[in-house]
């Protein structure tokens, strides 16, 4: 089976999907690694790299050179190489850019990815899917899991390049089921006593992406798979610590490595949950595991 992974920045397909790629990856499947960004408004973690981030407010000169970018390609291709896939490739070779957060001076930059096009951004994508022969196609929920614009604008772009194709590979989003959601919470509540760690509040809403149990069409529980993903998240230094069983970004908010990740399979035309006779490709591989 071939599968394609659709990230808007180096390190989402090792938080988000991590643990659904080495588990692919070590069953034999082909898996792919498509990044839409570089990164380079990622906010730097290790004091000793804190130069390659930009300076908040600040306008982004469209000449000058984005220093983190080269980094987090490294970055980006050590996780890969450490989830096991078959290729990693940053769409257009980096000719989009992380546009940062609505309303900051880098979603103003001329190659910012939210001020293309999403019909532009959706034909590099299936340009790329239909050169792999993709089955299956995996990115964020409508929502981009929490609302970044690049995420959302990487489930438009790669939802409509589906659409797009004669024969559509399968199509889905993660998500995070309810009960998985609070159950990480108490977890994370009695396992993390760490100085400078946020352990999240049972009553802090939880991400646009966490979705009731029964709205889930696919999940994928697998503790082998762990130990692949967290080397992933190790290697993306500027941007993730790990720790035992969770880890952290640089708002030190704790998030638990529970070896489980869920999915919906989407109707790329409608984005709602799909329904209905399965896709011919859907018959001829089984892809994630209902």
């Amino acid at each position: 089976m071939r599968m394609v992974f659709v990230h808007a920045h180096p390190d989402d397909e090792s938080l988000w999907t991590g643990l659904a790629i080495a588990h692919h990856a070590a069953r034999g499947d082909e898996v792919h690694v498509l990044t839409a960004t570089l990164g380079e408004e990622g906010e730097v973690i290790p004091p000793e790299l804190a130069h390659l981030q930009l300076p908040d407010g600040e306008p982004r000169p469209a000449d000058i050179a984005d220093p983190l970018a080269q980094v987090r390609r490294d970055e980006l291709a050590c996780a890969t190489k450490a989830l096991g896939v078959s290729s990693a490739t940053v769409l257009a070779d980096g000719g989009y850019r992380d546009s940062g957060m609505a309303g900051t001076p880098s979603a103003e930059h001329p190659r910012a990815l939210t001020g293309a096009s999403v019909d532009e951004v959706a034909a590099a994508i299936a340009g790329h899917l239909r050169e792999l022969d993709a089955d299956v196609v995996v990115s964020y929920d409508a929502h981009g899991g929490y609302g970044h614009p690049d995420h959302i604008r990487t489930h438009d772009a790669t939802r409509l390049a589906v659409a797009s194709m004669d024969a559509p590979p399968a199509l889905y989003a993660v998500v995070t089921p309810r009960s998985w959601a609070i159950e990480d919470r108490r977890w994370l509540a009695e396992h993390v006593d760490r100085e400078g760690v946020i352990v999240p509040s049972p009553d802090e809403a939880f991400l646009p992406s966490v979705v009731d149990d029964q709205v889930v069409t696919h999940t994928i529980v697998d503790e082998a798979a762990l130990p692949a993903q967290a080397a992933a998240l190790e290697q993306h230094r500027t941007q993730v610590t790990v720790f035992d069983g969770y880890y952290t970004l640089s708002n030190d908010v704790a998030t638990r490595l529970a070896a489980r990740e869920a999915f919906v399979r989407l109707d790329p035309v409608t984005g709602e949950v799909a329904e209905g006779t399965p896709s011919a490709r859907e018959l001829r591989h089984t892809g994630l595991e209902a």
